[in-house]
């Protein structure tokens, strides 16, 4: 045959064998992509009842409807949580362990129903273009990466391996917007378009603020242990206060950098020291080269008409 498949593999094989640290094989599952997103679509359609659902939900339905979607999300949630446990040594042998957790972030769905909702005035009252709450829970991104953020941000503050952040990367994957789980968000929290936000794991967000798409909460550079690995759990990104705006392409980097309460971050900005409240902070004007275009062709039309006599 044209393609060796015996050489394939036995290459393949010899390459599991001698390349490690990117195989997880002999040992027990880890949770799953798909199954995590699937969770994540659930969880969503809790969160918001009768917006994600193919089919008109009536009040007369609510209960049943919830309750199988309640039962379906514990099934499927107690499963994953099982194989992420046992890395901590947990879950395993005692996946009562992994029913207690479930039910305690389950329980907290109606408070963060609650935080969303001021999510979702945030983007009325910060976007003109839009119409109405219906629009922005069905057409905005930045609505449904908050609030995959603010659920995984329960199981991330339990110490949950994997999970949480496998929730983010999912939202992630779908809207551009790359929030980590560890970030703790403020309320009336509004992401306008969103498209390559990245929002660092120590991130602390006050409320009412403000975010345009391109906008990067990042990390210096951090300290390496005398083995040269990077020292883990340190507060590597910056704090953002009430009612901050930051434009689009703002790089905000530190873990000692604070955006002053009420402050304007300008587009493009560069920012790794901290800016005093009600601050604007803007890039110095920078000039242009503007040209007639019109003017521009009627001389080379010249220039050309006289290479040619």
């Amino acid at each position: 045959m044209d393609c060796e498949v015996r050489e394939i593999v036995d290459k393949l094989l010899d390459s599991y064998r001698d390349v490690g640290g990117i195989n997880h094989i002999d040992c027990s599952n880890l949770p799953s992509k798909a199954a995590i997103g699937a969770v994540c679509g659930d969880l969503l359609r809790l969160i918001f009842p009768g917006f994600l659902d193919d089919e008109a939900v009536a009040s007369g339905e609510l209960d049943a409807r919830t309750t199988r979607r309640v039962v379906e999300v514990i099934a499927a949630l107690k499963k994953e949580m099982v194989r992420s446990l046992r890395l901590k040594g947990e879950g395993g042998e005692h996946p009562e362990v992994a029913q207690k957790l479930i039910c305690e972030f389950l329980l907290q769905l109606p408070e963060l129903r609650r935080l969303l909702r001021t999510d979702v005035e945030a983007a009325y009252d910060g976007d003109p273009a839009a119409k109405s709450f219906e629009e922005i829970i069905l057409a905005y991104p930045c609505l449904e990466a908050i609030a995959i953020q603010r659920m995984a941000h329960v199981l991330y503050r339990e110490g949950l391996p994997l999970i949480p952040r496998m929730m983010t990367e999912w939202a992630h994957s779908k809207t551009g917007i790359d929030i980590h789980p560890g970030a703790r968000i403020g309320s009336h929290f509004f992401i306008d378009h969103g498209t390559g936000v990245v929002v660092g794991e120590t991130c602390v967000i006050g409320r009412d603020v403000k975010l345009y798409h391109g906008v990067t909460l990042g990390a210096r550079s951090f300290p390496k242990d005398a083995e040269g690995n990077p020292i883990k759990g340190n507060k590597r990104h910056p704090n953002v206060e009430d009612g901050v705006t930051i434009y689009p392409g703002a790089t905000i980097l530190g873990g000692e950098t604070t955006i002053g309460a009420r402050s304007t971050i300008g587009a493009n900005a560069f920012i790794m020291q901290s800016i005093a409240a009600d601050s604007l902070v803007a890039l110095s004007e920078v000039g242009h080269d503007i040209k007639d275009k019109a003017a521009h062709r009627r001389t080379s039309s010249v220039g050309e008409a006289r290479d040619g006599d």
